[in-house]
C-alpha cells in the first residue's frame, strides 16, 4: 500500500511507477468533526474526476484553490433547505456579505467572486490566494417565486467538461 501523496510502501508491498505517481498527485485532505453524524464535509469526499485530471503540482495556486473551493460551496449548498442560497463572507476585512454569482481565477495567484450583497449592490472581490478566507454562509433567496440559486453545482459540471 502507498501512503497518499507520500511515495511510502508499507506491508512490503510493491507499488508500480504508475500507481505511486497517481498516489502521489492525489492531495491530501482530513477532517474530524465533533458530531459523528455531521453531514459529510468536502474533504471526506471523493475529488469529482474533472478535478482529478491535472495533476496537483501542476495547477497554479490559484487554480487548485478555485477548485477547492467549488467543492466547499457545492457541499455547503447541499445542506441548505429550499429557502436559502450560499453566500461569502470575506474573513479580516468590512466587504460585507456576497450573495455568490460566479467565482473564477486569474492565473497564477487570483481568485474573485461576483455577486451582489445583501442591498443587491453589484459586488466583485478580487483577492490573492495567500490572502483568501471566506465564510459561507446561508442567506434567504431573493426571488420567493423561483427555486434557490445553485452555483456550486453549475461550476462542479463546468469543470467536469474539460
Amino acid at each position: 500500500m502507498v501512503v497518499a501523496g507520500k511515495g511510502v510502501l508499507m506491508n512490503d508491498e510493491i507499488a508500480t511507477t504508475a500507481e505511486a505517481h497517481e498516489e502521489s498527485a492525489m492531495p491530501c485532505a482530513r477532517v474530524i468533526h465533533a458530531n459523528p453524524n455531521a453531514p459529510a464535509s468536502a474533504e471526506q469526499k471523493p475529488l469529482p474526476p474533472g478535478l482529478s485530471r491535472k495533476p496537483v503540482e501542476e495547477k497554479s495556486p490559484a487554480e487548485w484553490a478555485y477548485e477547492r473551493l467549488i467543492l466547499y460551496i457545492q457541499n455547503f449548498e447541499e445542506q441548505l433547505d429550499d429557502e436559502h442560497e450560499v453566500a461569502v463572507g470575506f474573513a479580516g476585512g468590512t466587504a460585507g456579505v456576497l450573495r455568490i454569482e460566479g467565482i473564477g481565477y486569474f492565473d497564477p495567484d487570483i481568485i474573485t467572486f461576483y455577486g451582489t450583497d445583501e442591498f443587491g449592490s453589484k459586488t466583485q472581490l478580487i483577492q490573492h490566494v495567500s490572502q483568501l478566507g471566506v465564510t459561507l454562509r446561508a442567506l434567504p433567496k431573493q426571488s420567493q417565486e423561483e427555486g434557490p440559486n445553485r452555483i456550486g453545482f453549475r461550476l462542479v459540471e463546468d469543470l467536469e467538461k474539460d
